[in-house]
C-alpha cells in the first residue's frame, strides 16, 4: 500500500479530510482555499517553492520525507497568545521523533533538532479575527529518509540519519497526527502552563552557555537562555549578569562553524 492510500484510510478512521498531491508550489499556499476546513491534512511530495522561517527556502527529495500542513480553526485562542499554539505545535513534532527513538529538542522558537542539527522545520501562518486567531495553518516538513542534503544547508538531519534505518512514512505522519491531537486538547481545555513548561524542558540551549548573533546589532555575543515569555520573546542571561529579551529575528544562534 502507499503513502497516498495509506492516509487516505487513516483519515477515513480519524474524521479529517487527506489531500495528497504529487507537486505543489506549497503545501500552505493550497491550504488557503477556503474549502479546506479545520483538521484537513495538505499533503505533496513534491513542493516547487516551500518555504521556512524568515523566508527561507525548504528543500527536500521527493519521495523521501513528509511535506504537509495542518488547517487548525483555535477560534478560542486570543491573538496574544498564539505563541501557545506555536508551543503546541512544536511539541507534536518533537514528540513524534522521540516515538521513533530520536530525542528532539525545540530550538526557539519552532525548528525541531536531533543534537545540534535540523531534522523539522515549521512555518505557521495565523489570519485574526476580531482579537482572535480564526484560522491556522501549520506547514511542516519532517526529514524522514533523506540522507544526503544540499551542501549549502547549514546543519540538516533525518530521522534516518540518526537511527541508520529507513522509516514508515505513513506510520511517521499517523504518529504525528495522534500528537498534535493530543497536544491541541491541552490548547483547547486551557491547559497552557503545562504547555508551556513542557515546551521548556525541551528548549535547545536552555541553561547552557552559547554563542549568539544580535540580530540588530550582527554582534557576537555569548550568554544562557534562561526562560520563554508567554508572548514567546527568549530571555537571554549575557556574561555580565543582565537579562535581554528577544522577539522573533532579533537573534541568531551560532551553531559548529557557522
Amino acid at each position: 500500500m502507499d503513502l497516498k492510500q495509506r492516509l487516505e484510510q487513516f483519515a477515513a478512521v480519524a474524521g479529517f479530510g487527506f489531500h495528497y498531491f504529487g507537486e505543489l508550489t506549497s503545501t500552505n499556499d493550497e491550504a488557503r482555499k477556503p474549502s479546506y476546513v479545520a483538521g484537513d491534512v495538505i499533503l505533496a511530495e513534491r513542493q516547487s517553492q516551500g518555504r521556512g522561517q524568515k523566508g527561507n527556502r525548504w528543500s527536500s527529495k521527493t519521495g523521501a520525507n513528509l511535506t504537509f500542513s495542518v488547517i487548525l480553526c483555535p477560534d478560542f485562542l486570543p491573538a496574544e497568545r498564539q505563541f501557545r499554539l506555536l508551543q503546541s505545535v512544536a511539541l507534536a513534532v518533537a514528540d513524534t521523533l522521540d516515538a521513533f527513538g530520536v530525542p528532539a529538542r525545540i530550538k526557539w522558537p519552532n525548528d525541531i533538532y536531533a543534537g545540534d542539527r535540523k531534522a523539522v522545520g515549521m512555518l505557521i501562518e495565523n489570519d485574526l479575527s476580531n482579537g482572535y486567531i480564526a484560522r491556522s495553518i501549520a506547514g511542516i516538513g519532517i526529514n524522514v529518509n533523506q540522507t544526503e542534503f544540499d551542501p549549502a544547508l547549514p546543519n540538516p538531519t533525518s530521522l534516518a540519519l540518526e537511527r541508520g534505518q529507513f522509516f514508515d512514512r505513513g506510520a511517521v505522519f499517523e504518529t504525528f497526527y495522534q500528537k498534535m491531537s493530543f497536544r491541541y486538547a491541552m490548547l483547547e481545555r486551557g491547559d497552557e502552563q503545562q504547555l508551556a513548561k513542557d515546551y521548556l524542558e525541551r528548549l535547545y540551549g536552555l541553561d547552557e552557555r552559547k554563542c549568539y548573533i544580535d540580530g540588530c546589532t550582527g554582534e557576537r555575543f555569548e550568554g544562557v537562555i534562561r526562560h520563554v515569555l508567554p508572548s514567546g520573546e527568549l530571555e537571554v542571561e549575557h556574561l555580565d549578569g543582565s537579562i535581554h529579551r528577544y522577539l522573533f529575528k532579533e537573534i541568531e544562534y551560532v551553531i559548529g562553524s557557522k
